[in-house]
């Protein structure tokens, strides 16, 4: 893998002032999955279980009829705000991360810019790199803090997995002959629908924030092709993401010197599903009883499943404790993001 680039940085005084996660409204069983699915499995392309049981997803969440992306979006910014306990007139920046939306133009962010009543002066756009987008968006937000050029930024992601589900569903039903057919769209139904966002901002002028440290970033991107989705469905070579996506972040790892990362108190990975989570922690060899999960309940998030996963158990977490976020996203690119709590 020689081809690869690696970008590292670090930050002296960057600070997560707030990070908050939103629920998608109803709960979705994989067994509710399986039954839609009756029509395919009568033909005996796979049998009903395997998202239990293969990917350890017991339900995922999905929006209520009409709650947009954007929605979601908003619902996360408005509550991060409101726990940073600053004025939103000092937010300089707003970046959406969400993988899905309604649209090509205009951004998503410059809706929730509009939703949430910023600033005029507010920079607003979104940054679209598949699961990696939220911790890309951390790390633009917290060049532009250290710089000065600006005090506060927001960055929040919204996704949504209705309409998806719904396609992938009709499609096996209607056409699904084979385990290949339902092998190549299984990654689609692991999905979850929620939101998070994340206020960042100087961490010595905020006490209580959460120091950024640091991070890098790499990518190996002859697998551009591994895993390519849409609103209509997902295509996923799932052995193949899942082999390219653990060699890389055994590159990424070794070459960033990370001796120091093999004692962290957490360790917030992507959620993709279990096999995915197990064969990173065994090429990290990580302590998996630090590495909590959020996707037997919530399934895969996208790039929300980081931050999300960050906000869910931050209660468990106490000051001093050093916590590792680490993506991979399809691509493929590698990112790490060190902070203390």
């Amino acid at each position: 893998m020689t081809d690869a680039t690696n970008a590292n940085f670090s930050f002296d005084d960057v600070g997560v002032v707030s990070a908050v996660r939103v629920e998608g409204h109803e709960v979705v069983s994989s067994e509710a999955i399986d039954s839609q699915l009756a029509p395919f499995y009568s033909r005996g392309g796979a049998r009903p279980g395997l998202l239990d049981r293969l990917a350890g997803v017991h339900e995922r969440r999905q929006w209520n009829v009409g709650f947009t992306f954007a929605d979601a979006s908003a619902a996360a910014g408005e509550q991060a705000i409101s726990d940073a306990g600053i004025d939103r007139s000092r937010i300089g920046l707003l970046i959406d991360s969400s993988v899905c939306r309604a649209r090509l133009e205009p951004s998503t962010a410059v809706t929730v810019h509009h939703m949430l009543g910023l600033s005029p002066t507010c920079m607003n756009y979104d940054i679209s790199n598949a699961c990696l987008g939220f911790l890309n968006g951390m790390h633009l937000a917290g060049m532009m803090i250290e710089s000065g050029l600006i005090e506060y930024a927001l960055v929040v992601d919204g996704e949504g997995t209705r309409e998806i589900h719904r396609n992938t569903i009709d499609r096996l039903n209607d056409s699904g002959e084979t385990a290949e057919d339902f092998s190549e769209n299984f990654a689609s139904l692991t999905l979850g629908s929620g939101a998070a966002a994340m206020v960042l901002g100087k961490h010595s002028a905020n006490p209580g924030s959460h120091a950024v440290l640091k991070g890098f970033f790499r990518a190996e991107s002859r697998h551009h092709d591994l895993c390519v989705g849409s609103l209509e469905n997902m295509r996923t070579d799932a052995r193949a993401l899942l082999d390219a996506g653990t060699e890389l972040a055994k590159v990424a790892w070794d070459y960033a010197d990370t001796a120091d990362w093999l004692d962290m108190d957490r360790y917030i990975l992507h959620q993709v599903s279990k096999v995915h989570h197990a064969a990173m922690i065994d090429v990290l060899g990580i302590d998996p009883e630090r590495a909590p999960l959020t996707f037997p309940n919530f399934g895969n998030i996208g790039p929300a499943a980081i931050p999300f996963t960050l906000a869910h158990y931050s209660d468990t977490l106490s000051d001093g404790d050093r916590v590792l976020c680490m993506g991979i996203g399809s691509g493929l690119n590698a990112g790490v993001l060190e902070l203390v709590w």
